[in-house]
């Protein structure tokens, strides 16, 4: 089996700029990148390749193989599954609550497709037996868009049902939820910077003065 992760460092996360700077916000996807390593190794996952645009984004000191595309996402990703001839795992990088158990649930599942539904109808994972009869489509409603493709291609499909797999970290009231559930480094991180404000019932993000 291997483990893919698409990664864009460079101007990464716009929608958390009202809270993050351009250099916190590629800091913070960097680390976000290594738990999600991370995680896949402590999982027993010793194939990871990272999608890249370039080279320079991807820290030294991460133990995965680095691939360079200007591709869009489901070009490139295409691509490579139909180059692939072992199970695939695709995992986006902005996913830190994702635990080593999450990942050995999903890759044991009997069926053809494993699918990690994200918020608004995203898909934040999806487990692949057999890569090269799958071709995926990301945006929009990708989530129902997966199971209808693999409908058509008559994939069998397991839809792994999970809050923490289905967090991403995308708006200032996601970092909440990292604060709260998270754990490894970029948990760490957003604690230097945030604390959490309970005043109004509702639990929201506020900055550390």
């Amino acid at each position: 089996m291997r483990a893919v992760i698409p990664y864009k460092k460079e101007n990464a996360k716009s929608r958390l700029s009202p809270v993050l700077t351009l250099g916190e916000r590629e800091k913070f996807v960097e680390l976000m990148l290594k738990d999600v390593v991370d995680t896949l190794s402590k999982a027993g996952v010793d194939e990871i390749d990272i999608l890249t645009t370039s080279i320079y984004s991807v820290p030294d000191d991460i133990e995965a193989n680095v691939i360079v595309s200007e591709l869009g996402l489901n070009e490139v990703l295409n691509t490579y599954l139909k180059k692939t001839n072992e199970p695939v795992l695709i995992i986006m990088a902005d996913m830190p609550l994702v635990t080593p158990q999450h990942i050995c649930e999903i890759t044991t599942s009997d069926k053809d497709i494993t699918i990690v539904p994200g918020k608004g109808g995203g898909t934040n994972i999806l487990y692949i037996k057999k890569p090269a009869r799958f071709s995926v489509k990301y945006y929009g409603s990708s989530y129902k868009t997966h199971c209808d493709i693999a409908k058509e291609m008559s994939q069998s499909v397991f839809v792994y049902d999970s809050f923490l797999a289905s967090t991403d970290i995308d708006e200032p009231q996601d970092i909440v939820e990292l604060l709260v559930h998270g754990h490894g480094m970029s948990k760490d991180y957003v604690e230097q910077k945030f604390g959490i404000d309970i005043s109004n019932g509702r639990i929201k993000l506020s900055h550390i003065v």
